[in-house]
């Protein structure tokens, strides 16, 4: 009996693990053309290259290996299977050829809250982006001179905007994004919204063939995912876990067909999302108090009859979310939680993932064959995820148990925390 349940997981474990990899060919083909992002040595991404510690061994990883390092690529396909010709968007959105349509259509938004430390090479990437876009910075009440290093850093050619104090019932993020959409919807002209983080690094066409694709794929949202860069040992074991599982277990094909909300991905590091429908979606306000403001916004886009789609953006963006152990555990001590619907939904999915990745593997001390094939399948996922997203596959993927191991733990704090985690002198929850 004993065996014929091993067995069995075994068997799920492969059929994740050939999801993963019909995920891969998904996002491998067909590609939007694009500028890889610089590599280190040009000025664009040295702040970045320098904190990874990795440096250049991170970017040459697997750069060749994944297939799409000159471009976006979009799942299965530029028209989506969900309809609608190419270069088609809902009606009035004035997503098509947004890309091209010159300078005052597409307004980059950058939220900064005590970002002066990190937020130099995404600033100096932005300067040098092509198509001129608008390019919106707000300042949410730092302490630490970052509009100071803003204006030194871009001068006049970015408009640097106050953050008014937050007000009740709202998180800081969305309340910050909403302020920058504000802004740009002011100007008139602006067709397109690209929200972005301190941490990302963007290549010179990144916005442009982003923006393209967005307008050929008839999506009003969009999250190119950036190539997440990982240096100290902490980050190499939890980060790679970010990619690894919407390519394992998110359908792909399914939430860009389905109108439901609740089948909805978004990554609100780099995330373009049409004027018009950001507006029906009532923007940042609808999702003030959302911990995963991303994710909530993509949703309401879709239920106010929008459609969104992930896309690789490992050539056209880099992102290294943190710098070290004690970081990780912060930063998903504050928002893990809100990844699953309950704590039961948690329970759930963390017990599957360590029975399949963690307890399943230990059998093989028991001179289990199932203990060897189930370890050997994770370890083929993370290399196939890695091999896609831009990651380091080896030998980072033979430690797959260690880093599952880890991620339940960090739920398990997360959950413990919630309420009583603050961020950057805020708190992270709204009760």
């Amino acid at each position: 009996m004993a065996g014929a349940v091993l067995t069995l997981l075994v068997l799920l474990v492969l059929a994740l693990t050939v999801h993963t990899v019909v995920n891969a060919r998904l996002l491998r083909s067909p590609r939007v053309p694009g500028a890889a992002v610089p590599p280190a040595g040009t000025g664009l991404i040295d702040g970045a290259a320098s904190r990874d510690g990795a440096g250049s061994r991170d970017d040459a990883g697997s750069r060749d290996d994944a297939g799409s390092r000159d471009g976006v690529v979009l799942p299965h396909g530029g028209g989506l299977a969900g309809g609608g010709a190419s270069g088609a968007g809902t009606p009035g959105d004035g997503a098509s050829g947004a890309g091209a349509s010159g300078a005052g259509r597409v307004a980059v938004l950058l939220p900064l809250r005590d970002e002066a430390a990190r937020v130099e090479p995404c600033l100096r990437a932005l300067l040098a982006l092509r198509g001129a876009p608008r390019i919106l910075v707000l300042d949410d009440g730092s302490t630490d001179g970052t509009a100071d290093l803003v204006r030194s850093v871009c001068g006049d050619r970015v408009t640097l905007l106050a953050g008014r104090p937050l007000p009740p019932g709202w998180l800081g993020k969305p309340h910050a994004c909403q302020q920058l959409a504000d802004a740009a919807a002011l100007a008139g002209d602006v067709d397109l919204l690209v929200f972005l983080d301190a941490d990302v690094v963007l290549a010179p066409d990144a916005v442009d063939a982003s923006a393209t694709l967005l307008g050929d794929a008839g999506v009003q949202l969009l999250s190119p995912y950036p190539r997440i860069i990982a240096g100290s040992p902490g980050e190499r074991l939890v980060q790679p876990l970010l990619q690894w599982s919407w390519l394992t277990f998110l359908p792909l094909r399914a939430m860009e067909r389905s109108p439901r909300p609740s089948l909805a991905a978004a990554g609100g590091q780099f995330l373009l999302v049409t004027r018009a429908a950001y507006e029906r979606a009532g923007g940042h306000a609808a999702v003030r108090d959302k911990v995963l403001e991303d994710i909530e916004l993509a949703r309401a886009v879709k239920r106010t009859g929008g459609r969104i789609a992930l896309a690789d953006g490992s050539g056209l963006a880099t992102c290294r979310m943190y710098t070290s152990w004690r970081e990780v555990v912060d930063g998903y001590s504050k928002s893990l939680w809100a990844s699953f619907g309950s704590p039961p939904g948690a329970t759930a999915v963390v017990s599957l993932l360590l029975g399949l990745y963690v307890l399943l593997p230990l059998t093989v001390l028991a001179g289990c064959w199932q203990g060897l094939a189930g370890y050997l399948l994770g370890v083929a996922g993370r290399v196939v995820s890695a091999r896609t997203t831009g990651g380091r596959a080896w030998p980072d993927a033979l430690a797959h148990p260690v880093s599952v191991l880890l991620f339940a733990w960090l739920v398990l704090r997360s959950y413990r925390r919630r309420g009583r985690v603050s961020w950057k002198g805020r708190p992270t929850w709204q009760p």
